[in-house]
């Protein structure tokens, strides 16, 4: 399965940067942008999502290992990610601890979350707007302010609509992602059975009032990642580097530094 990439910079070490749910690589492009003048900086399109592929099913070793066909061993990089691309960046550090050099998780943790109902509820109103109907933009937000009326949510759900041929389309794979939330939601800790940890160092990123990154959940992040070290950034969420960018990204210069 083909990914579509961004690559900026064109020296320096190399750092990798994964998306969230509904995310498109380019939702990086500002902290990536930040760091190219220093590093090779490459942006992906997550499977199901932006300009990549759409495979039948979404499970996280499948992911996993088509983002590290993207990492060469002989180059290992600073593999970041957001959420699911969290959960996704840490399942390809234990499959593939040879591509990478360090990881940075952004709040998310490897534990099973049963608080998706508000991710069901964006998929519902994405797949139920009518797009024949919308011919602008301005049109489809006012679709959707009924179902989404967090403007800020609104317009990220709204990256992912795309004209194609007059009308309109999802970038991302509403069917398969709405069919399987729970596994988006889980960790695949069967899948994992007698793998090592990773010992490289890791930092992990939590906003301090998201309730993704929980004390209770250090004990399986340091079992799976024993060099974890945590920091939380204030004044933010669970979309800790659009809500303080500066911040994080001081916080992530230093680590790869």
């Amino acid at each position: 399965m083909s990914l579509h990439t961004t690559d900026l910079g064109d020296h320096g070490s190399r750092i990798v940067f994964c998306h969230g749910l509904f995310g498109q690589g380019r939702n990086w492009t500002q902290i990536g942008k930040a760091l190219s003048a220093d590093h090779r900086v490459t942006l992906v399109d997550m499977p199901h999502h932006g300009r990549s592929a759409w495979p039948e099913d979404f499970d996280y070793v499948d992911v996993a290992d088509q983002v590290a066909g993207l990492l060469p061993a002989d180059d290992p990089v600073t593999l970041v990610g957001h959420s699911m691309g969290g959960k996704a960046a840490m399942v390809l550090a234990l499959r593939h601890p040879e591509v990478v050099a360090r990881l940075c998780v952004v709040d998310i943790a490897p534990v099973d979350y049963t608080h998706a109902g508000e991710f069901r509820g964006y998929i519902d109103a994405m797949q139920g707007m009518d797009l024949a109907s919308v011919s602008t933009r301005a049109e489809a937000d006012a679709a959707l302010t009924g179902a989404v009326p967090n403007p800020t949510v609104r317009s990220f759900l709204l990256q992912n609509l795309r004209r194609d041929g007059g009308g309109w389309r999802w970038q991302a794979n509403l069917d398969v992602l709405g069919r399987d939330l729970a596994d988006l939601g889980g960790w695949p800790e069967q899948d994992l059975a007698g793998t090592a940890p990773y010992d490289g160092p890791v930092l992990w990123v939590a906003g301090a009032t998201s309730a993704y990154v929980r004390d209770e959940y250090a004990e399986p992040m340091e079992h799976w990642f024993p060099r974890v070290r945590r920091v939380t950034i204030k004044g933010a969420g669970h979309w800790v580097h659009s809500e303080q960018p500066e911040v994080f990204l001081e916080v992530l210069r230093r680590f790869v530094r």
